[in-house]
């Protein structure tokens, strides 16, 4: 990978994005130590999961930075009782999601469930949400920037969906800052994870353009279907000289769980034996 300070820098600020799976904590340990990482949430696993996995990994000295989702936290009380455990464990960073579960409780979505924990009070110094430089695959593109604006009085930054298309971010980021959106931006890039994983997953978190970017880009193609990160790599080279100017301040790294391999990239990347 080329590199510049801007680059190296957009690598020192990687968050790491795991999976709560049994086998999760174990797998961490091959980032490095005391590494920034994200704990997703999903309506399978419950919000329990999270906040089990985040705990653990903070006892292992790692800055985490729980998923909370929306969807997926039922009452009030269970909101009360999430925050009161991450606080207990000295976690004071979260990033706050819609979620995926079809039966919301009491929070529909990501706004609701900021307004509450600005309601209530919380502990947590830093609250990310969720920018989408491709749009949402069921929300128009006008309620995506609305819903982003009404979301800034809570946020501290902002981490995009996937994407692999230099020219969609850039435009997209330009977009929002027409819109007064001030916040600094995480860039969603995939670790060192094969095409297949990305195929599955590409329509339902509507990255769709993305793969057809890869798909005409036969050079980054094969090196994701080998397992590397090449796609990474050659959207960091694209923005990185330029991510001062765009407020990019670093990367959020979907592992997938394969989180050795994702380390190795990052360590050959910022050119770490």
């Amino acid at each position: 990978m080329a590199q510049n300070d801007q680059v190296a820098e957009l690598l020192d600020n990687c968050i790491f994005e795991v999976i709560p799976t049994k086998t999760a904590l174990e797998k961490a340990a091959s980032l490095p130590s005391g590494a920034s990482v994200s704990v997703t949430a999903s309506p399978d696993k419950g919000m329990g999961a999270t906040v089990e996995l985040a705990i653990q990994l903070a006892e292992q000295g790692f800055h985490v930075i729980p998923h909370l989702s929306a969807r997926g936290t039922k009452t009030g009380a269970e909101l009360d009782s999430i925050v009161a455990s991450l606080d207990n464990a000295g976690i004071n960073h979260v990033f706050v999601v819609g979620g995926d579960a079809t039966d919301p409780g009491d929070f529909p979505d990501a706004l609701s469930l900021l307004e509450a924990l600005a309601d209530t009070g919380h502990p947590f110094d830093r609250i990310g949400v969720t920018g989408y430089p491709e749009g949402h695959p069921t929300i128009p593109d006008d309620e995506l920037m609305a819903a982003l604006i009404a979301k800034l009085p809570h946020a501290s930054y902002l981490a995009t969906q996937m994407c692999f298309d230099a020219a969609a971010i850039e435009k997209w980021i330009r977009t929002i800052r027409a819109e007064r959106v001030e916040l600094p931006i995480w860039l969603g890039v995939p670790g060192a994870v094969g095409v297949a994983k990305l195929v599955t997953i590409g329509a339902r978190i509507g990255v769709g353009q993305s793969l057809r970017y890869l798909r005409k880009n036969r050079r980054v193609m094969t090196n994701v279907v080998r397992g590397g990160a090449t796609a990474t790599d050659d959207l960091v080279t694209k923005l990185g000289p330029g991510a001062a100017d765009l407020g990019i301040a670093g990367l959020h790294v979907f592992t997938f769980n394969a989180v050795a391999d994702t380390a190795d990239w990052w360590r050959t990347a910022h050119n770490i034996s």
